[in-house]
């Protein structure tokens, strides 16, 4: 016999509940998930066990948590910036080729006092920024530009220069370090 508060399933069905109302062909139960339904009382079997257990979310993560394979793996302290690779160095081609679409009418003077002009705004630039390693790419030539560069960066304070990578830049390219923090 099936009375209200009883625990029920039902058949071919995957749904158990409890009764809430009782006809004499029809029986109403809520759902696990708090729905209401009616099926006819031969359609439903009472379950023997009376014990719904009603568990919280909290609970279950909680629960989750404290078990071993849950727990989270201590972190190991890996600084994720390395020094001098996270950041690539800023690259200044100064081959006049790439700085104008033509030389016509230039005389080689004019030439480099603009690849100069444009180092030292790149170089501003990059000090203005906290850039730290700038590569000045000069091309192998006569050494004209070169020596021109390495007068204009004795002018600055707070910077390291030498020559660039051989196996990236060959003999044609200067590296320039800005000291940020000068003691």
């Amino acid at each position: 016999m099936i009375k209200v508060g009883d625990i029920v399933s039902v058949l071919d069905e995957p749904i158990t509940g409890k009764v809430i109302a009782v006809t004499l062909a029809d029986v109403e139960i809520e759902s696990e998930d708090g729905f209401d339904m009616t099926f006819g009382i031969e359609e439903v079997v009472k379950i023997e066990s009376t014990t719904l257990i009603a568990v919280s979310y909290d609970e279950v993560q909680k629960n989750l948590q404290q078990k071993e394979i849950y727990k989270k793996k201590p972190k190991r302290n890996i600084s994720k910036k390395v020094k001098g690779r996270e950041i690539p160095p800023m690259e200044v081609d100064l081959h006049i080729e790439k700085l104008v679409k033509s030389t016509k009418g230039m005389m080689n003077y004019d030439i480099v006092l603009l690849q100069l002009d444009v180092a030292k705004r790149q170089l501003d630039f990059a000090i203005s920024k906290r850039i730290p390693k700038i590569i000045f790419i000069h091309g192998v030539g006569e050494g004209t530009l070169k020596e021109e560069l390495k007068y204009l960066f004795r002018q600055y304070d707070n910077l390291s220069v030498s020559d660039a990578d051989y196996r990236q830049y060959g003999l044609g390219a200067m590296e320039v370090y800005l000291i940020q923090n000068p003691k």
